[in-house]
């Protein structure tokens, strides 16, 4: 008789292309990122929630194009020059509106990156158009750049999003268990990552397996 044996490892996700699933939420997103090289002024936004997939939607770009990543909490102390001799993705872009030095890094990037011939991915919560930015000359630059926005998870890729959450944490849940939880939460990234998380603490502490019965048992806790 098999068992579900279960660590409390840490949980590495897997950001191959081939670990992302293409649904009707993430279809148009997908097929930009394969085409990069035929973006308008070689440039693009992708928005989108919490869990939506565009850390993993910037990886999947980096090994096609080539380029590096960074974080826009590090604009403020990055080598503009040294950053903009190739490809290059900024994550998280809303998150230092406000910030002058990040911001004023941002903008000489944007351009310095793209005068010398290379393209630029970048990512955020919401439309540059939500985010409140001090620099005029930088809210212009990233208004002007085309955004496509991931939407929230439809049935299909709610069950992936989990399923591939369980795999980051090496758990295999018990047949029924993934679409059991789909009908039940809330239909966002945001809940199936809580879901998880909270799945695989109650099974760590209880010692027993990711099933339907332990799937009730959290979500008649979570409502009682």
């Amino acid at each position: 008789m098999s068992r579900q044996l279960n660590f409390d490892l840490p949980a590495v996700a897997a950001r191959g292309r081939d670990d992302f699933f293409v649904s009707t939420a993430n279809g148009v997103a997908v097929a930009l990122v394969e085409g990069w090289r035929d973006w308008p002024a070689r440039k693009l936004i992708l928005s989108g929630p919490e869990g939506a997939g565009k850390t993993h939607l910037t990886h999947v770009w980096a090994d096609l194009s080539g380029a590096r990543i960074l974080p826009a909490a590090d604009l403020a102390k990055a080598d503009i020059a040294r950053l903009a001799v190739g490809n290059l993705a900024v994550e998280d872009a809303d998150r230092i509106a406000g910030q002058d030095a990040a911001e004023t890094a941002l903008f000489h990037l944007h351009n310095l990156t793209l005068a010398e011939g290379h393209s630029l991915l970048i990512t955020a919560r919401t439309a540059p158009s939500a985010w409140p930015l001090g620099l005029p000359d930088l809210a212009s630059r990233m208004q002007g750049t085309p955004t496509c926005v991931l939407g929230e998870p439809d049935d299909a890729l709610l069950c992936a999003v989990m399923m591939k959450q369980f795999a980051d944490r090496q758990i295999l849940p018990s047949p029924g268990t993934i679409p059991y939880l789909a009908k039940r939460i809330a239909r966002s990234f945001r809940s199936a990552r809580d879901t998880v998380e909270a799945l695989d603490a109650l099974s760590l502490s209880s010692g027993r397996p990711v099933n339907r019965a332990l799937a009730a048992q959290l979500l008649d806790n979570s409502q009682g």
